[in-house]
């Protein structure tokens, strides 16, 4: 329907209201202004934030802190080479890495990033994945909705303020070259819902193929052939088996008996759900998205593409020695020829694995694991949604405005492509949606959206839109919305009008990505309090370049005094320098 240890920590400090013991203070303790005290974010209490705590507004861009503290990047985005399992092939690179530079900054600071295109025939756009740049569309980019291409040889600069904290990333949004390389994470401190002594930061878990992303998508949408992922990598790197003989490194991490680590857990694949555990050993989810959740405890993690959660793994002073690391695709959505051997491996501290000689120290540092998995369901559904509560209570209104839109998937000759609500996706490059919204009030002529621009116009302030989202696909998708995030009311198999399920309007699961099971609905609520132009798509690399995605177009009225006209205008003429030099051809749905 629709209408490894990174600690930052603020400058200020404080000391919470008593609590017991390894028990975070409630809500409405934390709320409370005349009992609040000023503490300092440590392992003992990861609850507060200097003078703000995990009750603060962060929908609320004034109750947010403000730290005057700018954390300024530059990436440069280049072609290049890498063999992240061994197998040597064409990459794209930031700063001469796959994965790029993670992005570091804690809650209330700006972050200022500068990507040059150093490639020598390609566009390219920086997207800060789950960030909702309130009041700031310009800077969410992508090319064709928020701004034109960077232009080999061109520098565009990103500025936004970290009005959320957590675990996210961020990927080239231009075409499909995130899935070769152009990506890396995002990290803002600021406070959590369960203790932890370190960080150990961003782990990604990705497909990933020994052609590049172009030649798979190609092949994919011009003969109708499944894509089959051969591998998976964890945090960028893995074995694998060639002709018989193993190449490439596994990820290793080391943990020390009794310690509790936080670990930021990103599907950064282009298609592949994945499932991740850590033999002998429960994880402690506190986070998904951008959300903070009241901590529950599982052993194994459902993750769709794009999603993103928090974990604290208590290093057990019983365990010692090696165990797997697993990130298992789950054939019920993912094609892939390898599923059991998408292995990291944690290691225990000699001190804490009591190894007696050096010999067994060596052993220990060295040997594979002998762990066995957890049993768990191949299914590519969410976390039970029973468990994602978040932590500050936000609930929908009851009154809104409704749309659905059905997804399906179509062959037109031997091309395939997907539609929602009848309309396959299809937007310029070189004539973004901020363009058209600023060109129109330069001529002083409203808006003329396409109907394969596929714009929901949404005029009105806050005023909540609810959207069921259909599909008789028999593939999950994960579905993201930018500018926002979305209340989950329901998902379910089956047809949403047959159905009719309840709806949850209180303190329902939030986040920025959620799945669409294959043959059912998702229900999503948001609230019209971001004016811009924001994509809504599936976050499977080819199905969005196929067309499944959609534009909110919000408030309009309000989107002018956001754009840096001279910054649009620059990047596109030299887009459109570059493009017609060299007769570029779009061919995909511009995003």
């Amino acid at each position: 329907m629709f209408e490894f240890s990174l600690l930052g920590l603020c400058a200020t400090t404080l000391s919470l209201v008593a609590a017991a013991p390894g028990q975070l203070p409630s809500s409405s303790q934390l709320a409370a202004p005349e009992i609040a005290k000023r503490c300092v974010n440590s392992a003992s209490d990861r609850s507060c934030w200097g003078d703000y705590s995990l009750s603060t507004d962060y929908y609320d861009i004034d109750a947010v802190p403000d730290t005057g503290v700018v954390r300024e990047y530059w990436f440069n985005v280049e072609n290049g080479t890498a063999a992240p399992d061994g197998i040597e092939r064409t990459v794209l690179t930031v700063n001469g890495s796959v994965p790029g530079p993670t992005i570091i900054a804690d809650w209330g600071d700006t972050v200022v990033v500068h990507v040059t295109n150093s490639m020598q025939n390609n566009g390219t756009g920086i997207h800060f994945h789950g960030v909702r740049q309130l009041n700031n569309t310009q800077n969410d980019g992508v090319p064709s909705i928020t701004q034109c291409p960077i232009a080999p040889g061109d520098t565009l600069t990103y500025t936004w303020k970290a009005t959320q904290y957590g675990s996210s990333w961020w990927h080239s949004h231009f075409y499909v070259q995130a899935w070769d390389g152009v990506l890396g994470g995002i990290l803002i401190n600021g406070p959590a819902t369960a203790n932890y002594d370190e960080d150990l930061g961003n782990l990604f878990l990705m497909d990933w193929s020994h052609n590049t992303a172009d030649q798979v998508l190609l092949t994919a949408t011009f003969s109708d052939t499944a894509v089959v992922m051969p591998t998976s990598l964890i945090n960028g790197t893995n074995v694998y088996n060639n002709s018989g003989v193993e190449v490439g490194s596994r990820f290793e991490t080391t943990f020390e008996a009794g310690k509790k680590y936080r670990l930021r857990l990103v599907n950064s694949g282009a298609s592949n759900h994945f499932r991740f555990m850590i033999d002998n050993h429960t994880m402690e989810v506190i986070s998904a998205d951008f959300v903070p959740i009241h901590p529950y405890n599982t052993t194994d993690l459902s993750i769709g593409a794009g999603e993103r959660y928090d974990v604290v793994v208590t290093a057990s002073s019983q365990e010692g020695g090696n165990f797997w690391m697993r990130s298992i695709p789950q054939t019920n959505c993912t094609k892939t020829t390898n599923v059991n051997d998408v292995l990291g491996i944690v290691r225990y501290t000699a001190s804490s694995a009591n190894s007696s000689t050096a010999a067994d120290a060596d052993s220990a540092a060295t040997s594979l694991p002998t762990t066995t998995a957890y049993a768990y369901t191949d299914t590519c559904a969410d976390e039970d949604p029973a468990n994602l509560v978040p932590y500050l209570v936000s609930d929908p209104a009851v009154t809104y405005d409704v749309r659905d839109d059905e997804v399906t998937a179509v062959i037109n000759g031997d091309v395939v492509s997907w539609t929602m609500g009848g309309s396959s996706f299809q937007v310029d490059w070189a004539n973004p949606s901020l363009q058209q919204v600023l060109d129109a009030d330069n001529s002083g002529v409203a808006t003329n959206w396409t109907a394969d621009q596929h714009a929901l116009v949404l005029p009105n302030a806050n005023k909540w839109v609810y959207m069921y989202i259909q599909t008789t696909s028999a593939q999950a998708h994960p579905i993201h919305l930018h500018g926002h995030d979305f209340w989950v009311l329901a998902s379910g198999w089956g047809s949403y009008a047959t159905v009719n399920p309840a709806l949850s309007f209180t303190n329902a699961p939030r986040r920025d990505v959620a799945m669409v099971p294959g043959d059912g609905y998702l229900v999503i609520a948001f609230l019209t309090d971001n004016p811009g132009t924001w994509l809504l798509h599936c976050h499977i690399a080819w199905h969005t370049s196929e067309g499944f995605a959609m534009q909110i177009i919000e408030r309009e009225s309000e989107i002018l005094p956001m754009i840096d006209e001279d910054q649009m205008n620059s990047t596109c003429a030299n887009w459109d320098a570059y493009a017609n030099i060299d007769d570029v051809v779009q061919w995909d749905s511009g995003v």
